[in-house]
């Protein structure tokens, strides 16, 4: 058998032990799953994931997950929770301690430290008479699926396993308080996820920013307001300040060529209702509307009334696409 092909049957192996795995745990939440929801979502301090070794690699990416998406928690490594690491854990928190054995040696301390304050543990193991499972206050059992390690050693299935379900906490969570696009946003406000969430308000020109002109204005100054401002056009609002049409460099081209453009007003150039944007939708979500309507440019208006300006340039040099 060519070894090309050898190595694809393993990889392939790998993922229909994880298929396998997941969708056995996907069969078994149930009361359990809830209860534990139910303890994460009752405390007023942290949630603290510790476990050892894979686990505790796991255990990280979960506090990671939970603290992103609105439940506050952080890890702890069970062996520096016995050398003072414990002192992290506190009255109003609760503990999620992974260890697929139940029987890690270094869990022992934070387990006893558990019980003495009456502080709620959950655990994540395979093993349902484990001191862990034992110890714990809901117990999240792992189904019995083989690892793909052809020894049946290296943690592959469990781990798979385990990270899905951590996965599954944070968005039941997440779910449960209602989480939002602005709420994920405080919480990422660097990096490309964070700049994916802003919003037209967010990018948006404002104030004496905007290049604003009543209908009555002479296209002389319509013009100085337009290379004053330099959007290549001008918003015409009425009495009322609300927006009622809008003068563009092709505006100015399609009527210089009669003689007549310096004197007329803007009511005579502008064209009437001009696309707008409210200030609250995405930016990639302007962007793509812009793409549509042709335009670069675009006003954001409040009840009608104009409150911003955005340019495609200002979504693309923020990275907001």
């Amino acid at each position: 058998m060519p070894k090309a092909h050898t190595d694809a049957a393993t990889a392939r192996r790998v993922f229909d032990y994880a298929k396998q795995g997941l969708e056995a745990l996907s069969a078994t939440l149930g009361a359990d799953f809830v209860a534990a929801l139910d303890t994460f979502s009752a405390v007023t301090g942290r949630v603290v994931v510790t476990g050892v070794g894979k686990s505790g690699h796991i255990g990280r990416k979960i506090a990671a997950t939970l603290a992103s998406t609105g439940t506050p928690a952080f890890f702890v490594h069970a062996g520096e929770a016995s050398h003072g690491d414990l002192g992290m854990v506190t009255k109003g928190d609760a503990v999620l301690a992974i260890s697929n054995s139940g029987e890690a040696a270094e869990l022992h301390d934070i387990l006893g430290y558990c019980k003495r304050f009456d502080i709620p543990l959950v655990a994540i193991t395979s093993k349902a008479t484990s001191t862990l499972a034992q110890s714990a206050t809901t117990v999240l059992l792992l189904p019995p699926v083989p690892e793909a390690c052809p020894m049946g050693l290296a943690p592959t299935t469990s781990t798979t396993m385990t990270l899905a379900l951590g996965d599954a906490i944070a968005v039941a969570l997440l779910e449960r308080r209602g989480f939002s696009a602005d709420d994920y946003k405080v919480f990422h406000p660097g990096g490309q996820l964070g700049r994916k969430l802003f919003k037209v308000e967010d990018l948006m020109h404002k104030g004496d920013e905007l290049p604003l002109v009543s209908p009555t204005t002479a296209m002389s100054d319509v013009v100085l307001c337009m290379t004053k401002k330099t959007f290549g056009v001008a918003g015409v609002t009425d009495a009322a300040g609300k927006l009622v049409g809008i003068v563009t460099d092709g505006d100015l081209r399609r009527h210089i060529g009669n003689g007549a453009l310096f004197q007329m007003t803007a009511a005579d150039v502008m064209t009437k209702a001009p696309k707008s944007t409210a200030r609250n939708v995405l930016a990639a979500e302007a962007m793509r509307r812009m793409n549509d309507w042709k335009i670069t440019s675009v006003f954001v208006v409040d009840d009608g009334k104009p409150v911003g300006i955005l340019r495609m340039h200002d979504i693309l040099r923020a990275g907001a696409i």
